[in-house]
């Protein structure tokens, strides 16, 4: 566990490029535990879906019914390589495709009820995890963690998919 004390604007001791080295593996360490959460959370699923299925569905789950295109590109993934992962889905019963009534070469895909369930499954184990984190926090600590993450994805999330508008599933 790092042990880091970042020095406030008023401190004048704190060496900046040390502050933002510390800061660096504060954050690495943090994104550690937050991707660890989330890969964990799929095992909830008992391998129903693999990591790159659940990212899919996702997806889906945010846009509703959608182009593949639109899954691909969201996925930062070939077209080809969501077909696969689709067929593996639809296969199972988790995603229906539909031809689209606008471009008979292009599919639409949709959550089922069962892909909504995996879904809701992962984000509820998600949350109560990461509620159990932060009860371990006095409550000041927690309120400062979300000013300080929230501003964090307010100066960097541009092209990160931490945007409401472009979040990458994981």
């Amino acid at each position: 566990m790092a042990t880091f004390r970042a020095s406030s604007a008023g401190d004048s001791d704190g060496n900046a490029e040390e502050d933002v080295l510390g800061t660096v593996e504060v954050l690495q360490e943090a994104t550690r535990l937050l991707a660890g959460v989330a890969l964990r959370s799929v095992d909830v699923l008992g391998g129903a879906v693999t990591l790159p299925q659940y990212r899919v569905l996702s997806v889906l789950a945010d846009l509703g019914e959608v182009r593949s295109a639109r899954v691909a590109d969201a996925l930062g993934l070939e077209a080809s390589t969501v077909t696969r992962l689709v067929d593996r889905l639809a296969a199972s019963g988790h995603v229906v495709r539909k031809a689209d009534p606008t471009n008979r070469s292009a599919l639409m895909l949709e959550l089922t009820s069962s892909g909504q369930s995996l879904v809701a499954r992962v984000v509820s184990w998600r949350q109560g995890e990461l509620e159990r984190i932060l009860l371990r926090l006095a409550p000041a600590e927690r309120r400062q963690l979300a000013r300080s993450l929230s501003r964090l994805v307010d100066v960097g999330a541009e092209g990160y998919g931490a945007t409401s508008s472009h979040r990458l599933p994981l």
